[in-house]
């Protein structure tokens, strides 16, 4: 599903967009139609069509063969060829001697010796059903904001759905929370190379269904005593979130080349708890459920959509939410795009890393402690 597609972006001033913000942007959609999503899916589409897309197949044993052709790359420990440096280092690190769970961490390749680092835990793409943190295009990803902001960076290899359902996904990105503690404590010792991160510091950020991972980890995470970590903030970019009801953004991308609608739909079945319908928790997060009354105390919150995505309503329906909460919320909106474009297109991911920096930058742990006591 992925194409080269060209940018028109209408970038403001994050000073600018932040004010626009916070005056009430959203408002915008306040008085959308509900429209059932049986009366509007195309009703030539199968789910062997969906499959063809995505690159998947059935086993025997009723696990998934994924076909789809990214290459995984191995992590970079050490600087091996001088005239072709990495752009950051990495290494691979598993959390317990019990499972296969681990984490792709990532430094800069000359670390400050005298300022830590903010840590950022990265949930990847992939519609809950595909691809790894060894996947090439979230390797890359993670290197350069490892690179540019810099940052420690945490990549969370989390199970795949269908064989491992949600709410597993949100499991494994809690446990390399609690490992990342347990860390910060010396528990069991300390990677050195978390040795440059500050706790006091730490960010979520995750891309499409790792968006989705982020808020719901999140909110889990304000159940716990986490010190002497502090999560100070959450990333979203291009969350993937559904529901039952149609938004007009689904039904005028209804074929968009990138997430079209019936792929999404069998995505969600994949996905979803046996029986939940896209309406669950999980799926549509202003349905109601056992998260809403947490949502206030959620930190400061980046949210980052593009006009061509067809998942924009559901953003911004989610900022809305927020922002009735009263959570400080910069929601970057941008004219035109589609969804991934930042994994094509080298302007748009150089504007994302931007944004992202200066959210990460400008956020203090001081600021959410003041209001936010819970992490």
């Amino acid at each position: 599903m992925l194409r080269q597609h060209c940018l028109n972006q209408n970038r403001k001033s994050w000073h600018g967009f932040a004010a626009y913000t916070l005056l009430g942007f959203l408002l915008i959609s306040q008085s959308w139609p509900s429209i059932r999503a049986e009366e509007n899916v195309a009703k030539s589409h199968t789910w062997q069509e969906a499959f063809e897309v995505l690159g998947i197949s059935w086993n025997s044993d009723g696990t998934l063969k994924r076909e789809i052709q990214i290459p995984m790359v191995d992590a970079t420990p050490s600087i091996t060829d001088p005239k072709n440096p990495p752009v950051a280092l990495s290494t691979d690190v598993q959390l317990s001697y019990k499972s296969k769970a681990y984490v792709r961490l990532y430094i800069p390749v000359n670390p400050p010796k005298d300022t830590k680092l903010p840590l950022i835990i990265y949930l990847h793409g992939g519609d809950f059903v595909l691809f790894s943190a060894s996947t090439v295009i979230f390797h890359d990803f993670c290197n350069d904001i490892a690179s540019q902001f810099p940052a420690v960076v945490v990549s969370v290899e989390y199970r795949l759905a269908p064989e491992n359902r949600l709410p597993a996904a949100y499991d494994d990105a809690m446990n390399a929370i609690f490992w990342i503690k347990n860390q910060a404590l010396g528990i069991g010792g300390r990677d050195p190379w978390l040795d440059y991160a500050d706790f006091s510091r730490v960010f979520l950020l995750g891309s499409s269904a790792g968006g989705n991972i982020v808020y719901h980890t999140a909110l889990r995470a304000l159940d716990f005593d986490l010190r002497p970590i502090k999560i100070c903030g959450i990333l979203l970019n291009q969350p993937l979130f559904g529901g039952v009801l149609r938004t007009p953004s689904e039904i005028r991308l209804m074929e968009d080349p990138y997430v079209p609608l019936y792929v999404c739909d069998v995505l969600w079945t994949l996905a979803l708890p046996p029986y939940a319908n896209r309406d669950h928790e999980f799926c549509n997060p202003i349905s109601g459920g056992s998260y809403l009354g947490r949502v206030p105390r959620l930190p400061r919150v980046f949210v980052k959509a593009d006009e061509g995505d067809p998942l924009i309503d559901r953003t911004t329906q989610l900022v809305q939410l927020l922002m009735r909460y009263r959570v400080p919320v910069i929601y970057q909106y941008n004219r035109g795009g589609f969804h991934g474009i930042e994994l094509q297109n080298k302007t748009a991911a150089q504007s994302l890393y931007d944004d992202m920096k200066r959210f990460v930058y400008s956020t203090r742990a001081t600021d959410d402690e003041e209001s936010h006591d819970s992490y």
